[in-house]
């Protein structure tokens, strides 16, 4: 086995204030933006999962003589000289209040590494309690590390922001675990996963700041994210802190209609969730819509509220911007930038979302009947329970100047999760909207051929959906590590059709709609 060095930075713990206190043992932690900790060491740690495109991109070598060394790296068996591991302290607004204190209760970050595009920060989730674990004891199974691993890198090559995953560690030790929440806690398969972004600073991080009335802090904290990831922006001050405000909003507009693109759900989408750089974070109770339904959700404890469902998503980043805005409001002591700054959201993502449906049809020009068609299309598919990506990856397939009653008719019944004999009374509304569709598509002088690479590039073939993943979960906890990299390989390119894809080209199987872990899930990890 050959020894690795991994170099780490140490820029945030030597710019921003720690936690007096070393000791690791749950407690608030004021005047600080973090806390020294070291990782838990387990019994026996087991690489089961990497990322190879990530690995390469970051120039790391784990060819199979590596193996154990990276296994003990990123289980935190192993800490390098020179590193100096921290939990940030964060607070936040989880179901719309506000919760305090929260933190890295289960996620150490070992250090920033320069990479080509950058600096990363490596993070540890799972490796044992940190200052900020409250009642938990900061350690994650398999299961949940299974799910971060594979979606991370599912959301990146889909082409949106996310913070990425570099590994999955067996750990060798058992965690007890109440899955659902509902009395029936067992003991499964613990496990570490690697993750990898440019920050893993949160809303959170600025919020427990000024909750605190911490403006000192604040102020290093606001400081040093505007120095680090918003240089651009200038020199630290009031207008600077607008201007960083802006492009953070910016930036979760971005990742939202992204989310809506493909259908996905992030289902826990509370303050301290938020990525101040617009990355998708935090993988817990997600999901992709199977049939189309804006109400939907796949946390269990949202299952009545429906806070975060599908439809909600773009309305939350703006709630939760707002929080932001406050939160940043004693460094600028004026509200009319902050509001003229949130007021601004409505009505760039309102533009985005109907550029993106477009991109979605395969339209090329904006027509003012678009946002009721769309509307219209979307109540359609809601009615019919029709499958969000089956759908839009067929419709590619329709031929604007020549579609008949039998290829809709064959188009709805495949994406369908009804009935023949509920669909056939259903199916004059189809006939109706896909003329206009395919007429709109003729006045645009639309080439099949070119309007097919263009909305295939849009609308995936493949997404991780999550009865695929529990799949994976299930073989894996019986040592068979193959279907997570199966599935991985897959995930590189969601918007090719490969041999041997047909296979999660189909509709979700009955009983993924009932098996926990498959429809509905729970923060439990």
């Amino acid at each position: 086995m050959k020894a690795i060095d991994l170099p780490l930075q140490n820029i945030l713990t030597s710019a921003l204030p720690a936690d007096p206190i070393t000791d690791n043992y749950r407690r608030q932690v004021e005047q600080a933006v973090y806390s020294f900790v070291s990782p838990k060491p387990c019994s026996k740690a087991t690489l089961i999962a990497y990322a190879d495109e990530l690995a390469t991109e970051l120039g790391l070598d784990f060819s199979t003589e590596q193996r154990q060394a990276w296994a003990d790296l990123l289980s935190g068996n192993s800490i390098q000289a020179g590193w100096k591991p921290y939990a940030l302290c964060y607070g936040g607004h989880q179901f719309g209040h506000w919760a305090g204190q929260l933190g890295d209760g289960r996620a150490i970050n070992l250090g920033e590494y320069s990479a080509k595009t950058g600096n990363v920060t490596f993070q540890l989730k799972g490796a044992g309690p940190t200052p900020y674990s409250r009642s938990a004891d900061g350690l994650a199974v398999l299961r949940s590390s299974i799910r971060e691993f594979l979606c991370s890198e599912a959301v990146h090559f889909l082409g949106i922001p996310t913070t990425r995953a570099l590994s999955v560690v067996a750990t060798g030790d058992q965690v007890l675990r109440d899955m659902m929440y509902d009395g029936n806690a067992a003991y499964e398969p613990g496990a570490v996963v690697c993750r990898v972004a440019p920050s893993f600073l949160r809303f959170g991080n600025f919020e427990i700041l000024a909750a605190r009335q911490d403006h000192v802090t604040l102020k290093l904290l606001a400081d040093f994210t505007l120095q680090q990831y918003f240089p651009h922006l200038g020199e630290p001050g009031k207008e600077a802190y607008l201007r960083m405000l802006a492009e953070m909003a910016d930036n979760t507009l971005e990742m939202v209609v992204n989310w809506l693109r493909v259908g996905f759900v992030h289902g826990v989408m509370n303050t301290d969730n938020m990525s101040i750089l617009g990355l998708t974070i935090d993988y817990g109770p997600y999901g992709w819509l199977e049939a189309y339904e804006e109400g939907w959700t796949p946390n269990t404890t949202d299952k009545d509220g429906k806070r975060y469902a599908f439809g909600e998503q773009a309305n939350i980043c703006l709630w939760n911007l707002w929080k932001l805005a406050n939160a940043l409001y004693p460094l600028i002591e004026e509200t009319e930038g902050l509001q003229e700054i949130l007021s601004a959201f409505p009505v760039k993502y309102k533009k985005s979302y109907l550029a993106m449906m477009r991109s979605k049809l395969g339209l090329t020009t904006s027509q003012e009947e678009d946002v009721f068609q769309i509307r219209h299309l979307l109540d359609l598919m809601e009615r019919d329970r029709i499958d969000y990506t089956l759908f839009f990856r067929s419709l590619s397939q329709i031929n604007a100047k020549n579609v008949g009653t039998e290829t809709s008719e064959i188009l709805i019944r495949e994406t369908s999760y009804l009935g023949a004999s509920i669909l056939e009374p259903k199916m004059t509304d189809w006939h109706s909207w896909l003329a206009w569709y395919t007429g709109r598509l003729q006045a645009e002088n639309s080439v099949d051929a070119e309007r097919i690479l263009a909305m295939n590039a849009v609308n995936p073939r493949f997404v991780l959906r999550n009865y695929m993943v529990q799949l994976a979960i299930e073989a894996a906890e019986k040592g068979d590590y193959s279907k997570i990299d199966s599935l991985y390989q897959f995930s590189k390119t969601p918007y090719l059709q490969l041999d041997g894809d047909d296979v999660w080209f189909v509709k979700s199987p009955d009983w993924a709609f009932e098996k926990p872990g498959c429809s509905m899930l729970s923060c439990s990890s």
